[in-house]
C-alpha cells in the first residue's frame, strides 16, 4: 500500500487542531492513494512521497489565486504539483501542495447541504488528484476526474458529490 508523508500547516482561519486535520488527511489521502494504486495501477515511489496541506482563509487563498492563476478571487482548493505528472505517471519524492480556504469550504458546505467535514474530504481528494495530473478543463477530463472522486469518496462512505450535475 502506498504511504504518504503528509505535512500540515494551519496558517489562518480558525481551523480544527493540526492533530485533527492530520488524522483526517491521513485517512482521506491514504484511502485516495490506496484506491489509485489498486484500481488505477498508479505507481508510487518506494519511499513515501511528501505533500503539504495548507489550511488558510479566503483572503490568503485569493492572493495566491491572483498571483499564480491570475484569478483575483477566493476559491475552495488550489493544488500545485511539485513536478508535472500525467495520470499513471510515477511521482517523485515530492507530490506538491494543496491549499484549502476555510470560509469558502464552510459556505459551499451550507449551499450543498453537506457537513463541513464531508465537503472538506471531497476537496482533499479533488486537490490530491490534481497532484497526479488529473484535471477538469474539458468534459472528457472532468468525467474521468469526477468519476475517480466519486469512487474514492464511496470508499470513505460518502455520497456522489456530482449526482445530478453535468461534468465541470
Amino acid at each position: 500500500m502506498a504511504d504518504l508523508d503528509i505535512q500540515i500547516s494551519v496558517e489562518e482561519g480558525g481551523w480544527p487542531s493540526e492533530e485533527a486535520l492530520q488524522a483526517l488527511a491521513e485517512r482521506v489521502l491514504g484511502a485516495a492513494a490506496a484506491y489509485l494504486e489498486k484500481y488505477e495501477k498508479q505507481p508510487f515511489p518506494k519511499m513515501a512521497p511528501e505533500l503539504s496541506l495548507v489550511f488558510t482563509d479566503d483572503a490568503s487563498i485569493r492572493e495566491i489565486n491572483a498571483e499564480w492563476r491570475e484569478q483575483d478571487k477566493a476559491t475552495n482548493v488550489l493544488s500545485f504539483p511539485a513536478f508535472p505528472l500525467a495520470p499513471g505517471g510515477r511521482p517523485g519524492p515530492m507530490l506538491g501542495d494543496i491549499i484549502i480556504a476555510k470560509e469558502t469550504v464552510e459556505r459551499e458546505a451550507v449551499e450543498l447541504e453537506k457537513s463541513f467535514d464531508d465537503h472538506l474530504t471531497h476537496l482533499m481528494v479533488h486537490g490530491f488528484l490534481h497532484l497526479f495530473g488529473y484535471d477538469h478543463m474539458n468534459n472528457s477530463e472532468a468525467e474521468i476526474m469526477e468519476g475517480l472522486e466519486t469512487r474514492i469518496l464511496a470508499e470513505l462512505g460518502l455520497s456522489d458529490p456530482y449526482a445530478g450535475q453535468d461534468p465541470i
